[in-house]
């Protein structure tokens, strides 16, 4: 199994140190697990798209609008991709 970047395994690392001195439910393992949660889909992403095929604009954007919000009302969910 390949070793972990460097920044995954230091945002795992923060995440069981706040974890140990604040709590599993604090505020701060909270924020420390969300960061920890979007470093590890950053490198699954970059991991894809290096072993992709190249992609037309049309599939870059449709993947890109899976991550930016679409405009919604706070109590909706996101429904950034259309059929």
């Amino acid at each position: 199994m390949p070793a972990r970047p460097i920044s995954l395994a230091g945002d795992r690392a923060r995440l069981a140190g706040i974890t140990a001195r604040h709590g599993a439910g604090s505020e701060r393992a909270a924020e420390a697990r969300r960061d920890y949660r979007a470093a590890k889909l950053a490198e699954h992403i970059r991991l894809t798209v290096d072993a992709a095929p190249p992609l037309s604009p049309a599939q870059r954007d449709q993947l890109a609008a899976l991550l930016r919000p679409a405009a919604t009302e706070p109590d909706q969910k996101s429904t950034a991709v259309a059929s």
